[in-house]
């Protein structure tokens, strides 16, 4: 029997492997077979994480702080706005100078600031302030 332990261990062997990669993050998929409906996971991430603004189209999007600190940003698209061509792909947005904060939520559990669920079809990003893991759902396969 394999049995993985959250603990503080395995989540400062994560910290580091995230401080050493270039996006700042690090992701642990917690499905354990292909055929998963839907995406569990671990992130890890550091201050200088970059989350492009982005939206999922189908599926609320649930989050548990489990330690850090980090803002979840909320945007909305500028009204006749000439990019010069596709403003985004329907997930992902590709000129982010096109959309516009309207709303920050602060996620900490030291706070008593514990999660966040965000509805289909909004725009968000996340701005993480110090070293944090979340735990994220999502109710779709990978690539959906």
């Amino acid at each position: 029997m394999s049995v993985t332990l959250f603990n503080d261990k395995f989540l400062s062997a994560f910290h580091l492997k995230a401080i050493e990669n270039e996006k700042r993050n690090v992701n642990f998929g917690l499905c354990t077979t292909p055929e998963t409906t839907c995406q569990l996971n671990l992130n890890i991430m550091e201050p200088g994480t970059h989350v492009s603004i982005h939206r999922h189209m189908k599926t609320p999007e649930t989050v548990i702080c489990l330690e850090g600190c980090l803002d979840w940003i909320f945007y909305e698209e500028l009204p006749n706005v000439d990019a010069g061509g596709p403003v985004h792909d329907g997930r992902k947005a590709i000129v982010e100078s096109n959309f516009k904060e309207v709303s920050r939520f602060r996620i900490c559990p030291r706070k008593k600031l514990y999660g966040i669920q965000v509805p289909p079809m909004i725009w968000h990003s996340i701005e993480v302030h110090e070293s944090s893991t979340i735990f994220e759902a999502k109710n779709e396969s990978y690539g959906e």
